[in-house]
């Protein structure tokens, strides 16, 4: 029996176990996995208009009707592949945020012939160092930053769609660049060691 004492989370997981999961295991955890920098790329512009915990409940869905989020099949999807994924109710069926998904892959190509890889790429405007922040309360954590900003614009000068500032920042906490736990969340304390 566990007699500790239940851990201090981020109010924003409630308690829901595939929330609670995804905060204690990946939320704000580094990556530098191709595939995973995909997969959260499509996630968050899947989630434009809609709530995370919506594309959590989906996510295995679009792991299947993505490949795995194998970027260069999806860089080969065409006009069949859209209207099959329009017919997916697993996953966000949604004409505009799927032809972005593939032309998101094309671009994701492209950045990975130019800087090696994509995690170069993007870790390159954070210097290759996770920006630690201290909020106390979600009311402190902002919605877009400078930084989220300078990344949008250069995917958008890229060809990339979905990829706003808000977008981006939520991709930034996602993917580790920022740890945006509260200060009184036990993961902050994990992360940044």
């Amino acid at each position: 029996m566990d007699t500790s004492e239940p851990k201090t989370r981020c109010p924003w997981c409630a308690s829901d176990p595939l929330y609670v999961r995804y905060h204690d295991e990946e939320w704000g955890v580094p990556v530098h996995s191709e595939a995973k920098h995909f997969e959260f790329l499509i996630l968050e512009g899947a989630q434009a208009g809609l709530s995370w915990f919506t594309i959590l409940r989906k996510r295995e869905a679009y792991r299947k009707a993505y490949h795995q989020f194998d970027a260069k099949k999806v860089a080969r999807f065409n006009e069949a592949d859209v209207e099959r994924l329009l017919g997916d109710a697993g996953i966000v069926r949604n004409r505009l945020k799927i032809r972005a998904s593939i032309e998101n892959a094309k671009r994701f190509l492209e950045v990975q012939r130019e800087f090696g890889t994509f995690d170069a790429y993007i870790w390159s405007f954070a210097g290759g160092k996770t920006r630690v922040n201290r909020w106390k309360s979600l009311a402190e954590v902002p919605a877009t930053t400078p930084l989220s900003d300078a990344i949008s614009k250069d995917l958008k000068l890229r060809g990339f769609k979905f990829v706003g500032s808000t977008i981006i920042y939520a991709h930034l906490q996602a993917i580790g660049i920022v740890n945006d736990h509260l200060i009184s969340c036990f993961r902050h304390r994990e992360i940044t060691g």
